[in-house]
């Protein structure tokens, strides 16, 4: 196999576990992190000698939510229980798509507007497994692991809930979900 001369070896085909020989690096840490994302570190070790296209997708905080100004989010999570789904979740991607690479991170704790919430990376041969996997992978992470999300806004409120707006687009959280 021949390796890029831009970019280290890939992490592995095993997303949450060691690359080759069991090595760990930043692209195999943990699922559920309280440490900011390292999103260049984890890109930087989402490269594969079979991949054509890798898709690197971000979810940001932003700074308003349905008209209401936002001052942070907080998320809690069962942590080893979200671990567990999310590394079945890479599993089930990698299995239909054929992927080279899947990757998942999640914050828990206070995230600040503009910080980085959740990665996914995916690499596949072609783009179009690349962005479909993506999208099933971020679409069940949202839906099914147990990670909360508390809203706290700048009049002092706070809402609990609302992590999966998957259901918006189609008014079915299945249609994105399992396509």
């Amino acid at each position: 196999m021949r390796q890029s001369s831009s970019f280290p070896p890939a992490a592995g085909d095993k997303g949450l576990a060691g690359g080759p020989a069991g090595a760990m690096d930043k692209a195999a840490a943990p699922a559920i992190s309280a440490a900011p994302i390292d999103m260049a570190g984890m890109l930087a070790g989402a490269h594969h000698p079979a991949a054509g296209a890798v898709f690197l997708f971000s979810g940001e905080v932003r700074e308003n939510n349905q008209g209401r100004a936002v001052a942070f989010l907080e998320y809690e999570a069962s942590v080893s229980l979200a671990e567990n789904m999310i590394a079945e979740i890479l599993t089930a991607a990698r299995e239909k798509w054929g992927l080279s690479i899947a990757l998942a991170r999640h914050r828990i704790g206070r995230v600040g507007i503009g910080d980085v919430a959740v990665v996914v990376i995916t690499a596949s041969a072609h783009r179009g497994e690349a962005y479909a996997a993506n999208r099933y992978i971020i679409d069940r992470i949202k839906h099914e692991a147990p990670i909360w999300k508390c809203e706290h806004f700048t009049d002092g409120t706070k809402e609990w809930g609302n992590n999966c707006n998957c259901h918006a687009v189609t008014g079915d959280v299945t249609k994105h979900i399992y396509e």
